[in-house]
């Protein structure tokens, strides 16, 4: 569990986002890092005892995202993030690997797994894996634990059919997504609460089938 005002800070630091606001207030952001990093090591060890490929040596402080922004290329220049972002190692990570996120931000908490917006070659495997055995593919997706938990994410899809497929497949929806990620959407009372832990765990466990299946399609 981690304490509301780690996450109160954030809604400060939406309402204060310059630098001089941070400066005075960094205290209150060592204080949530400080909050948040046994919290993040108890996830790692758990949550390595279930998937063999995630790796049990990350340091909670490297799993931590910066809360600095990049601004060189964009409009928004609020130099700093609205939300912690925690994003676990998976053995041999890279484009070729389905990744898991911890989203915390007021109002908008949730945990996600999968690929965000991959190499047109890995999204190209995807659709391949899905399209080849739709049927196991379905049963993921479909499953009662999983529908219980996740949603799969349509918000990054495409208008039209994907190139080599028709707009009559009975899974063009499927086809059409470029980003392939279940959402556990997560409200933010559950992180003040001991069972925190324990729902993640048992989010972990049952999202492994669709893990296995992105790794399947995008493993040569």
């Amino acid at each position: 569990m981690i304490k509301p005002k780690t996450l109160s800070f954030l809604t400060e630091l939406s309402e204060n986002n310059n630098r001089e606001w941070f400066a005075e207030n960094k205290y209150l952001y060592e204080e949530a890092k400080a909050d948040l990093f046994p919290f993040i090591a108890k996830l790692i060890k758990e949550l390595a005892a279930i998937d063999p490929q995630f790796s049990a040596d990350t340091e909670p402080k490297k799993a931590l995202m910066r809360i600095y922004r990049d601004v060189r290329f964009s409009k928004n220049k609020d130099p700093y993030k609205k939300n912690y972002g925690i994003a676990f190692d998976v053995k041999g990570y890279g484009p070729n690997t389905a990744a898991y996120y911890l989203h915390l931000q007021p109002g908008n908490c949730f945990f996600g797994v999968g690929f965000w917006q991959p190499e047109s070659s890995v999204l190209k495997m995807i659709r391949e894996e899905i399209d080849y055995n739709t049927s196991e593919f379905l049963d993921v997706i479909n499953a009662k634990e999983f529908k219980n938990i996740y949603k799969l994410s349509q918000e990054d899809k495409l208008k039209k059919a994907p190139k080599g497929y028709e707009i009559t497949h009975p899974e063009i929806e499927l086809l059409k997504l470029k980003s392939f990620i279940a959402i556990y959407s997560i409200p933010d009372a559950e992180f003040f609460k001991p069972t925190i832990v324990d729902k993640l765990i048992t989010a972990f466990k049952t999202i492994q089938p669709f893990v296995l299946f992105l790794r399947k399609a995008t493993t040569a």
